[in-house]
């Protein structure tokens, strides 16, 4: 058995140390994307951003008494209308900024999951706060802001039909 002495463990500098405190750690965020075809084509689902409307995946914090996928579905519910079923394994993930009260920015870790979209309504918690929109890949590329985003929409354009 071998013991731990004082030069085993490990002691950030003062630099480190510093770097820390004024360093914010990431926070997860649950983004649904959602996914159709029609007329044999795979169509997404992007809503704007109540604050900024920047066109962004529905996504939220986590639900703690809830496994992340069905997080998923519910955000894709409450802000888009979407019912449908959120795949158990994640997707993808990206890094992301979320904009919080006065321009206050959160670095955001996004947890993606695919949600097969069986139905939609127009009855849900934020008709009327945010836009709506189905498109193909390419023009949901074409609107999103977050190179993360993109990232996993050419992911998604990747996949087979």
């Amino acid at each position: 058995m071998s013991s731990i002495n004082s030069t085993d463990v490990y002691r950030p500098s003062l630099l480190q140390n510093l770097l820390l405190l004024f360093q914010r750690p990431s926070r997860l965020q649950i983004a649904a994307l959602c996914q159709r075809h029609r007329n044999g084509k795979r169509e997404v689902l992007m809503v704007t951003s109540r604050t900024t409307r920047r066109w962004i995946l529905p996504k939220g914090w986590p639900i703690v008494s809830l496994r992340a996928h069905r997080t998923a579905a519910i955000e894709a519910f409450e802000e888009a209308g979407v019912i449908g079923r959120a795949r158990k394994k994640p997707f993808a993930s990206f890094q992301s900024y979320k904009g919080g009260e006065g321009g206050l920015k959160l670095r955001t870790r996004v947890l993606v999951y695919l949600v097969d979209v069986e139905s939609t309504t127009d009855a849900f918690p934020e008709r009327g706060e945010r836009d709506v929109r189905w498109l193909s890949i390419e023009e949901a590329v074409r609107i999103a802001e977050d190179p993360g985003l993109v990232q996993v929409l050419r992911k998604l354009a990747r996949l087979p039909g």
